[in-house]
């Protein structure tokens, strides 16, 4: 993946929504509380509200029903398309961390890359929750970094942490392993490998307090934003990926 190579770039990478530019929102999006947003330099991937796909397309996405998040703030569904490109939505979120379910599914993605090494690490999806404190031992170098990111982003608040949820990856990688682009601010978790069977749809739930935890110790501050993204410039490779039923709840 193409980044600016400057000190701020570090933090200011796709996974905090930094080292971007908003692009065009759809209005079903926009009503739906979702912000579109490209990357600098990467050709941008094509996002759009999933219940507005019309049934037996190339891909076999069929429509679903609208979504809602535990706060009641309806999320929909949402589909990536494109052709060695990438981006990125997201939405604010709020209250305590709890559990995170979705279903999603991988029509055409980038084949496995190493996702813990920085250069050539697609994914099809990253589904990013973004909290607004810092992990336990954040140092005053990781502080300082945010700093610039944040100086860059303008009236965006970033993440001061994230956990990452990946179908992409070898599936080899550590769990979870940082993200080589975050400072040791985001975890990233491979769900989903590259190579995992494709055109279906596919349930998952995460307990976010838990794993924050485990990732960072210590009791998890609350939630920020939630982002979903795609990337698949490096290999050149096709998009085609969902995400609907975005839930966040009790466990």
């Amino acid at each position: 993946m193409r980044r600016i190579a400057t000190i701020a770039a570090l933090l200011l990478s796709p996974l905090l929504g930094g080292a971007a530019e908003r692009g065009e929102t759809p209005p079903d999006l926009a009503a739906a509380g979702w912000t579109v947003g490209a990357w600098r330099g990467m050709p941008q991937a094509l996002f759009s509200f999933l219940p507005s796909i019309a049934s037996g397309t190339a891909s076999g996405i069929a429509p679903l029903p609208r979504t809602a998040f535990g706060n009641g703030v309806a999320a929909g569904g949402i589909r990536v398309r494109g052709q060695a490109a990438g981006g990125f939505v997201r939405r604010a979120l709020s209250g305590p961390a709890q559990c995170l379910s979705w279903r999603w599914r991988v029509d055409a993605g980038p084949p496995a890359t190493a996702l813990n090494r920085r250069g050539g690490d697609d994914r099809a999806l990253a589904i990013s929750v973004g909290f607004a404190g810092w992990p336990t031992h954040a140092s005053l170098w990781q502080r300082t970094q945010h700093g610039f990111a944040q100086a860059g982003a303008g009236d965006h608040t970033l993440p001061r942490s994230m956990l990452i949820y990946t179908w992409g990856g070898t599936g080899q990688e550590p769990r979870p392993f940082p993200s080589p682009y975050l400072a040791g601010l985001g975890q990233v978790r491979v769900i989903q490998p590259a190579d995992a069977p494709r055109g279906r749809w596919v349930e998952q739930r995460v307990d976010l307090a838990a794993d924050w935890r485990a990732t960072f110790g210590g009791d998890p501050p609350p939630l920020l934003e939630l982002s979903i993204s795609a990337d698949s410039d490096d290999t050149r490779s096709p998009l085609d990926a969902a995400v609907d039923g975005i839930r966040i709840g009790p466990c």
